[in-house]
């Protein structure tokens, strides 16, 4: 290790949001495998069918906010999903601007279908976690979630959290 290395002011194998990151993509690139293979669908696709599949009807808007995912990838996303007959269209009478989106039944097939194998994943991966941890990992990510958006949201509001 040269003397720089060792004195670094930061060290980025070190840094909190660097290793969420590094688990995030490894943890999404596997998972990704799963549903690219068997489906043709990448992460912005799954993360719609999903959301539709757990709530139903909802403007791409509420997709994007619950997804955490910007318009224009929800846009892009559901227009590719609309071309697979996964996902329909339903007008808002009371605001002509957006739509209802939901499943298909073909779409509904895919996620009843992807549900066990996401779950079986998710057992696989929490399964390195010793059972005594796991209350804890849950609640340690709820509030590092819960900061971090609250952190965003001070920032965008140029609070700057002071």
């Amino acid at each position: 290790m040269s003397e720089q290395q060792g004195t670094a002011a930061l060290k980025l194998e070190e840094f909190l949001p660097y290793r969420l990151n590094v688990v995030a993509s490894l943890v999404s690139q596997a998972l990704s495998r799963i549903y690219a293979e068997r489906y043709s669908i990448g992460v912005p696709e799954w993360r719609v069918l999903v959301t539709l599949g757990q709530y139903g009807a909802m403007t791409g808007k509420a997709i994007g906010a619950h997804s955490h995912m910007h318009k224009t990838k929800v846009s892009r996303a559901v227009a590719l999903l609309e071309r697979r007959k996964l996902v329909s269209r339903r007008a808002n009478r009371a605001d002509r601007r957006e739509a209802f989106l939901s499943l298909s039944a073909a779409g509904r097939g895919i996620y009843e279908e992807l549900a066990p194998h996401a779950h079986d994943f998710a057992r696989q991966l929490m399964g390195v976690v010793d059972p005594a941890d796991r209350a804890a990992l849950n609640r340690a990510l709820n509030k590092l979630t819960d900061a971090a958006a609250k952190i965003a949201a001070e920032l965008a509001n140029g609070d700057g959290g002071e």
